[in-house]
Parts: structure tokens; C-alpha cells; sequence
């Protein structure tokens, strides 16, 4: 007889991960010549087509954002932001950077083109959205999502997550993507064609994969606790960051009042007069600096909040992989099921409990023409089993090792991003506290 069904664990053992070759993860504008076997480059006439985008280095930019009125699909009025994005090609043959596409996009059709990068890549770190809504907020910020300072900067966020789709040695060859930046119109109905939404794994699936499985991997566990980890710190880091802006607004405003106080007293001395006003101006030039340091403070934030939102990317890689081992060990146990059925048809011995015996004692024993019927086609299941099951762990090994080397390429990416950011936020502090040095020994002089 046939032997039992190998052990899922054992099963799904990754194959030794590949030397990773260490893409580029910062934030060029450039999509590198880094496509094998492509196709011809097309027209050498420096624009961009579907055959030469991959080899074509480009600019990609979000350069404005409009408000504007329209229907939505229930025919209702609404008001929404556009955004115009920009495609230039910078091989010319001057030399010069030549516009060969613009076209405007709301940020709903970004979401459409994560999801579906999400369905289609599920091993990839797909890079997060901005913020739909405000979060973090202090009191000086709006949290309104059509505020001009809370759209330039998904403007920027938008243009940061096109940058990092097209840095990305395997997203950037997207033919998806490459219409997105190309094509206006009829773009939703081609993202549509292509039937990701019917392929995307449902929540209840993936939550009963995260509680049923059996033999996760203990790598993509320990992904899971950093991801939460990460989501974490950072935000924490955002709510102490937001309550420190808080109170640093209001210690510097309340030097407006010390302003407006020297003013009117240089008003009644004629001595001190002089050093008064001046004295007043300082603490008004001190307390409108606020306004500048905290507008660059939230450029930072806004970088943290791009690592925020990666955790749940990276969460995202961790239960496709859960769903995949499950559907593993299912296709195990039904190949185990399987071949005892058939051993037990063969031998003639039933379990007690089992169902065969139920059946046995119910409906008498089956004829010998039956049991050999029953035999050949669980023989014929057995057999597609295996097939599945191999297919199964030949994908699965496939997932992990393509899967680990790009978490691990987006790990050296975020290192190296938030330590630029760190620094910056570093220098930027020095700089303020030499400022208000400054001002303060300006302010002793005038006394």
C-alpha cells in the first residue's frame, strides 16, 4: 500500500534563499535599464511607448492638485482633488528633458492601482498611499481633507509613492502601472479586464487561515510581531510628536504678547524708547518663526507616517503566506484521508468510528465489482493529490524566497530612509535652538 501523507511542515521547507542583489531602494526619479530580455526599444524619437518603457529612463512628477466638482455612481454632486502627473522622457538627444505624457488622476484611482498591485504581487512590499484623512493632528492643522496645505502634501506623498513603484525593479515593469501614467481615459475599465478583484482573498479566508494553520513559518511570525512593533513606535513617536508641536506653538506665540507689551511701553518711555521697540520687534520676528519650523516638522512627519502605513504592507505579505500554508496542509490532509480510504477499501479493515463503518453496518458490505470501482477512482484522486500537493509546495517555496529577499530589500530601503530622516530632523533642531540663541542675545542687546 501506498505510504501516508508527508507532514505539511516538512513539506514546506523554503529553499535557500538566492544572494540578494541589492536594488536600488531610494527615491529616483529614473527608472533604470534593468529589464532582461525586453523587448525592442520602439521609437528613437526620445518618447515613451508601451514596448520601451521599461528600458526608458523617465521623470515621474505630481506637479499640482485641482478641486473640482463632479457626479459620482450614484449620480450624486460631490466635490473631489485631482492630481495632474507628469511623464518625461531625459534621453533625448539634446540632452533635455522632453514632457511626453501628463493626464490627471484622483486619488481613488490610485487605490485602484495598489489593489491591484497587491492581488497581482503578493510576495512584493507594496508601497503604502498617503494619508485619505488627517491623522496626528495638533491644533494649528486642519483635519480637513480638502485643506490647500493637507493637499499639497498628499500631492507630495502621491509623487513620493509613484517614485517608489517606479524605483522598484519588478513594479516598475508593470504594464498596469505603465498605463496609469499614460493612459486617461478607459484606464479603470483595462484595471477591471484584468480580474484582480476576483482573485483578491477575502478578509474571512485570510482571518480563518491566521487561527487554523498549524505549522506556520516562525520567520513570517516574527515578521508579523516586527510590523506590529514598527506600527507601534512610530506611532507613538506621532502622538508625542503632535502634543510637543502643540505646546511649542503656544510658548512662541505667547511671545507675540510680550512683543505687543514693548511696543506700547517704547510708547510712553523716551529713553528706552528706542530699545524697547526694538526689543518688541525681536519678539515678534521670534514668535512668527513657529509658523516655518513646524510646516518643516511636518515634512518629517509625513515621513514616519509612509513607515506607518508599510506595516500593514508588510502584514499583508505575512497572510498571503498564512493562506498558502493552510491550503498546504488542507491538500495534506485530504491526501491522507484519501489514501487511508483506499487502504481500508483494499484490506477490508474499518476503523470503528469512521464513517466507511457506519455505512458498512447501515448498508451491508459492498460488492467486489464497487470496491474495485471505488478503489481506481480514489486511486485516480490520490494521484491528482500529489500533483497538487507538489504544485502547492513548489509555490509555496517559490513565495518565501522571493517574498524574503524583497522584505529584506525593503528593510535596507526603510534603514536607510529613516536614518536620513532622524539626521535631518536632528539638524533642523540645532539650527532652530541657533536661532533662538540669537535672538535672544539680539533681545539682551536692545535692553
Amino acid at each position: 500500500m501506498e505510504q501516508a501523507a508527508p507532514d505539511p511542515e516538512r513539506l514546506w521547507q523554503p529553499a535557500p534563499l538566492e544572494p540578494l542583489s541589492h536594488p536600488d531602494a531610494g527615491l529616483e526619479s529614473m527608472v533604470g535599464e534593468e529589464t532582461k530580455g525586453a523587448r525592442d526599444e520602439g521609437p528613437g524619437d526620445g518618447t515613451m511607448t508601451e514596448n520601451n518603457f521599461s528600458l526608458k529612463k523617465i521623470e515621474i512628477s505630481v506637479s499640482e492638485a485641482e478641486k473640482r466638482t463632479g457626479r459620482n455612481a450614484m449620480n450624486m454632486q460631490e466635490t473631489y482633488t485631482a492630481y495632474l502627473i507628469e511623464t518625461r522622457s531625459v534621453e533625448h538627444n539634446d540632452g533635455q528633458s522632453v514632457l511626453t505624457d501628463s493626464l490627471w488622476r484622483r486619488y481613488s484611482e490610485f487605490e485602484l492601482l495598489r489593489n491591484y498591485l497587491l492581488v497581482y504581487y503578493p510576495h512584493i512590499v507594496v508601497p503604502p498611499l498617503p494619508e485619505k484623512r488627517a491623522e496626528f493632528v495638533w491644533h494649528k492643522l486642519s483635519a480637513d481633507n480638502m485643506d490647500p496645505d493637507f493637499v499639497e502634501r498628499r500631492r507630495i506623498g502621491l509623487e513620493n509613492f509613484l517614485l517608489r513603484v517606479a524605483s522598484h525593479p519588478i513594479l516598475c515593469r508593470d504594464k498596469i502601472f505603465y498605463l496609469f501614467l499614460t493612459q486617461e481615459g478607459n484606464w479603470k475599465e483595462t484595471v477591471n479586464e484584468t480580474g484582480f478583484q476576483l482573485k483578491a482573498d477575502s478578509r474571512l479566508k485570510a482571518l480563518n487561515a491566521t487561527f487554523r494553520v498549524k505549522n506556520p513559518d516562525k520567520r513570517f511570525i516574527e515578521l508579523k510581531h516586527y510590523s506590529d512593533e514598527l506600527q507601534s513606535v512610530i506611532s507613538h513617536l506621532l502622538r508625542v510628536r503632535a502634543r510637543v508641536a502643540d505646546r511649542l506653538y503656544g510658548v512662541y506665540k505667547v511671545h507675540g504678547n510680550y512683543g505687543r507689551v514693548f511696543s506700547e511701553w517704547s510708547a510712553i518711555e523716551k529713553e528706552m524708547g528706542d530699545g524697547l521697540q526694538s526689543a518688541g520687534h525681536h519678539m515678534d520676528v521670534y514668535a512668527s518663526s513657529i509658523d516655518d519650523i513646524l510646516e518643516d516638522e511636518e515634512h518629517y512627519a509625513d515621513q514616519l507616517k509612509e513607515y506607518l502605513f508599510y506595516a500593514e504592507a508588510l502584514r499583508a505579505v505575512c497572510r498571503k503566506h498564512e493562506l498558502m500554508q493552510y491550503d498546504l496542509e488542507m491538500a495534506a490532509q485530504d491526501l491522507a484521508s484519501k489514501k487511508q480510504q483506499c487502504e481500508e477499501l483494499a484490506t477490508g479493515t474499518v476503523r470503528t468510528f469512521s464513517l466507511k463503518g457506519m455505512t458498512t453496518k447501515l448498508f451491508g458490505q459492498e460488492t467486489p465489482e464497487q470496491r474495485e470501482a471505488r478503489i481506481k477512482m480514489l486511486e485516480e484522486q490520490i494521484k491528482e493529490g500529489e500533483q497538487q500537493l507538489k504544485s502547492k509546495n513548489l509555490e509555496g517555496r517559490e513565495f518565501v524566497r522571493n517574498a524574503w529577499a524583497d522584505i529584506e530589500r525593503f528593510k535596507e530601503q526603510k534603514n536607510h530612509d529613516l536614518k536620513e530622516a532622524l539626521i535631518s530632523y536632528a539638524v533642523m533642531q540645532i539650527s532652530m535652538c541657533k536661532k533662538t540663541r540669537l535672538g535672544v542675545q539680539m533681545l539682551s542687546s536692545c535692553m
